[in-house]
């Protein structure tokens, strides 16, 4: 086996017999931030390399949470990071962190001496993948969102592969586009579960079931015009709307106070779903901002989408991620100036008189998803172990949930006997 030529000239086999591979019992390392955006790909991917066999490692700052519960079995290490602060100082202070997170990672790289690094983003990630991109480590990044992040910009030059969510990454360069494998970006197996659930777009004269997110800290714009519009609705058009709606807990009250003069057919509201899954699989519209996780898990479902991309967003990249479903045909991209009372009882007045519409958007939102980007992305790594070239797309309809429960299978079989 030789790893990648413009990493390494030396046979990492030599000396061995035909067919060993030298790297088979090394770690791969998982770099990630700490926040639910980047963790969670790393815990998918080492859900699916433990499966398969391979020993793998998570590296953060003392901010990021372990995959804990989730996956004891997998090390921890903490290194020093921190992202750019504010003036001169902030900056400062930032870089003297980020330095000596440097001479940490390169000390773990030597002690570890991994067979790869998987960069998720984040400035944590940062001085990992640099250490390992120095020592001609195989190093590989994924990028969740439609604009490569600031922490993956300084990487890409020296990477490998850059494992992708979409189709065209802005803020990538044309010299670095070889080295793109489009995976997806993994969901929560509650939602892969779900792939197959069949959209049933409604009736005449039935239920329409709404859901209303606004990412993990809600969004008060939505609570604000959500009841406005509905109030804007017919009086028989209300009477068929199921209601689920996330709230911030100061806004709960006012929204509550809003909605139930309104007769809507059913009202929950919550400061935060756990069925999220479940309530994805139900509905028939969803309105929600564009983060890359929330792209991802409608996308798997299946399900059309009113997205508002949160509008201070770093590079604005929930703009990015909401104009690739809305050129699908997968969703309807409003920016939050326009989204206003009156253009979103427009917009729902006109979706539930055509509901083939909304028929439409579904079919094209489950043919852009899938629910094995945590396959595809292991694969990417272990291929970028063996020289494999890269600009491959894994990402199409074909990946259905059979595809994916035969795999998960195989690779609980795999894990099973390894144990």
């Amino acid at each position: 086996m030789r790893r990648p030529t413009d990493l390494s000239t030396t046979d990492s086999n030599a000396g061995f017999p035909a067919g060993f591979d030298a790297n088979a019992n090394k770690v791969i390392v998982l770099a990630a931030g700490g926040t639910g955006g980047h963790m969670f790909p790393a815990e998918a991917l080492a859900r699916e390399l433990l499966a398969r066999g391979r020993a793998v490692t998570l590296v953060t700052d003392k901010r990021g949470h372990a995959f804990g519960e989730n996956l004891p079995e997998v090390p921890v290490h903490r290194i020093r990071a921190a992202s750019p602060g504010a003036g001169i100082v902030g900056k400062l202070k930032a870089a003297l962190q980020m330095g000596l997170g440097l001479l940490e990672a390169r000390a773990l790289m030597r002690r570890l001496d991994p067979a790869a690094v998987v960069g998720f983003g984040g400035y944590p990630s940062v001085p990992t993948v640099y250490a390992a991109i120095q020592s001609k480590l195989p190093a590989l990044l994924h990028e969740q969102n439609a604009v490569l992040g600031r922490a993956n910009r300084m990487l890409i030059a020296g990477a490998s592969r850059i494992a992708v969510a979409f189709s065209d990454i802005e803020k990538l360069g044309e010299a670095q586009r070889a080295k793109i494998v489009r995976t997806g970006n993994p969901v929560r197996p509650a939602v892969a579960a779900r792939r197959l659930s069949p959209y049933e777009a409604p009736g005449a004269a039935g239920p329409v079931r709404l859901l209303v997110m606004g990412g993990s800290q809600g969004a008060r714009i939505f609570s604000e015009v959500i009841p406005a519009a509905l109030a804007l609705l017919p009086e028989e058009m209300r009477a068929r709307i199921h209601l689920a709606q996330q709230c911030r807990p100061e806004d709960l009250e006012a929204a509550r106070d809003a909605l139930e003069p309104l007769g809507l057919a059913r009202l929950e509201l919550q400061t935060f779903f756990r069925d999220v899954p479940e309530r994805l699989a139900a509905c028939h519209l969803a309105v929600t901002r564009a983060g890359a996780s929330t792209i991802a898990e409608l996308t798997c479902v299946g399900r059309p989408a009113i997205l508002v991309p949160y509008p201070h967003a770093t590079d604005d990249h929930q703009t990015a991620n909401a104009r690739h479903l809305a050129e699908a045909g997968a969703a309807w991209l409003v920016p939050q100036p326009s989204f206003t009372a009156q253009a979103l009882a427009g917009r729902l007045s006109a979706l539930l008189a055509d509901p083939q519409a909304l028929a439409t958007a579904a079919r094209a939102a489950h043919g852009w998803g899938t629910a094995d980007a945590a396959t595809a992305l292991a694969d990417a790594v272990l291929a970028m172990l063996d020289g494999g070239p890269a600009a491959h797309d894994h990402t199409n309809s074909d990946h259905d949930q059979s595809q994916h429960a035969r795999r998960s299978s195989a690779g609980a079989s795999a894990k099973g006997a390894a144990e």
